[in-house]
């Protein structure tokens, strides 16, 4: 465990250093500038000392509580007392953020600030979180929380953009999840098995000035047994870690069950919890085990009735995956510890039969009527997946009355269209999307044509008449080869309803 207690967020004391927070500008922006893009580059790959060597001799306000706070290095306390005139470092130590004596301020917390895109525009927090790797100089505690990271920003952009009454999540950590969702939600519970990360969450929602968080105590469901949620988002322990003495486990990514079964409990025990028409998502691992694929296994945990979208988006081998694990706790493969932990992650999979581990997105809905079903993977690029995901659900709901009586193509779709030399006629027509899933589609002339012809103006029985005259085709037969595939298409949002 951390030899270090958890902060104390008390509000008034965190009033007094985002007052400060905020007059010194400490901010994504100014800092970047403070000490350079390349510099900033560096300290996300784990490396400080290019911004060390940039704000060398800088003693100003920023430079001192970027070092103290960013980075996790001690400061003179005049400086400290300097850049924090209203909380000053006995706040700063009555939060729990740092220790001091006569001379110097050491930090045993980081601080930084984390820029945020939704719907409603560009904005920025201060997030609290234990030291990490860099300023510890070693291995992780088990008990560390963790801030900002990749999987955090990863389950930040496939939340669905809707506004809801109750939100939920699970597995807050630092709260960045539940501060995103609290923008669009009326009430958000917040739960954790840690205190540790509560506190670090609760205290960032304080110096954010987020009000409508309530936090909860408790492992899984448990601390909102009865209770039901318009949302529900998480990124759970969900890293396959092997059960054993000399194999620590780390709170903030290993739930302490025995394969993907978290993974399993959750998607099986969500659906409980949802209202009618309630989505919850996640990102997890699932594994795949003597052929039948970690995706096949995964769909069969969730209830026929259930709409289910799952999108793989790495696969990794029980080789790859425990490196990837080993590493991110802290040892390499220069320490003594590397090996044994090696074997005991590839004897964890080898007995159950473990042939690869996948990653990706989990998207589950309380639905009304045909249930989606759908698992894919997709590798590409993506951006913008939480608006695609909720255009792909809008559009399975759409189709669920029929095809829609007009239809437009979506401003980020093109088209290309490949000719062998000295022919006149396209070999190939895709259809490409510019943003979501950046998904290609071959199509055939008629539903590139369709598509073309999908302005908004015209309506669908309009464009399909005309086709089947241009291909001199009945029209039954035409809309017989080109529904489907028109349906494929809203589904992936290639076309949208007008409206």
């Amino acid at each position: 465990m951390s030899d270090t207690p958890a902060p104390t967020p008390a509000p008034l004391l965190c009033a007094a250093l985002a007052a400060d927070l905020d007059a010194a500008d400490l901010r994504s922006e100014p800092l970047r500038s403070l000490w350079g893009e390349e510099a900033d580059d560096a300290l996300a790959r784990g490396m400080r000392e290019p911004i060390l060597r940039a704000i060398r001799g800088d003693d100003g306000v920023l430079a001192t509580l970027g070092r103290l706070l960013v980075l996790g290095m001690p400061q003179p306390r005049s400086a400290v007392d300097t850049a924090l005139p209203r909380l000053g470092v006995d706040g700063l130590v009555a939060l729990g953020l740092a220790t001091a004596d006569d001379e110097t301020v050491t930090p045993i917390a980081l601080l930084r600030p984390q820029s945020f895109v939704d719907a409603e525009g560009v904005g920025e927090w201060w997030i609290a979180s234990d030291l990490d790797e860099v300023a510890l100089d070693g291995a992780l505690p088990p008990d560390h929380v963790l801030g900002v990271g990749g999987a955090s920003r990863t389950l930040a952009e496939i939340v669905v953009p809707i506004e809801v009454d109750r939100a939920l999540d699970l597995g807050t950590g630092c709260g960045i999840q539940a501060l995103l969702v609290a923008r669009r939600a009326g009430t958000v519970v917040a739960t954790d098995i840690s205190a540790r990360a509560l506190a670090y969450a609760e205290m960032n929602a304080l110096l954010n000035g987020v009000g409508n968080i309530e936090f909860r105590l408790g492992s899984m469901f448990e601390p909102v047994v009865g209770e039901a949620f318009d949302l529900i988002v998480s990124n759970p322990p969900f890293v396959i870690t092997p059960r054993g003495d000399d194999v620590p486990e780390y709170e903030y990514r290993d739930g302490g069950l025995v394969g993907d079964a978290l993974v399993e409990l959750f998607v099986r025990t969500a659906p409980t919890y949802l209202t009618a028409g309630g989505i919850a998502q996640l990102l997890g691992n699932w594994e795949s085990r003597d052929g039948v694929t970690g995706l096949a296994r995964l769909e069969a945990w969730v209830p026929a009735e259930l709409d289910l979208w799952v999108i793989e988006r790495e696969q990794l081998s029980p080789l790859a995956y425990a490196e990837l694990w080993i590493r991110d706790g802290g040892t390499t493969p220069r320490d003594r510890a590397f090996t044994p932990l090696l074997t005991a992650w590839l004897d964890d999979f080898a007995a159950r039969g473990v042939t690869s581990i996948g990653f990706g997105y989990v998207l589950l809905r309380r639905g009304g009527g045909m249930p989606l079903r759908r698992t894919e993977r997709l590798v590409q690029h993506v951006s913008g997946v939480g608006q695609a995901l909720g255009t792909g659900l809008h559009g399975h709901d759409l189709l669920a009355e029929g095809v829609p009586a007009t239809l437009l193509t979506a401003p980020d779709v093109t088209e290309a269209r490949h000719l062998l030399p000295g022919n006149d006629d396209p070999s190939v027509i895709e259809l490409r999307q510019g943003g979501g899933f950046a998904r290609t589609v071959n199509v055939d002339p008629a539903l590139a044509a369709f598509v073309g012809a999908s302005d908004g103006e015209l309506t669908v029985g309009q464009i399909a008449q005309a086709l089947a005259d241009l291909f001199d085709v009945p029209l039954p037969e035409l809309w017989a080869e080109l529904e489907p595939r028109i349906r494929s298409l809203v589904l992936d949002g290639f076309l949208v309803p007008a409206e």
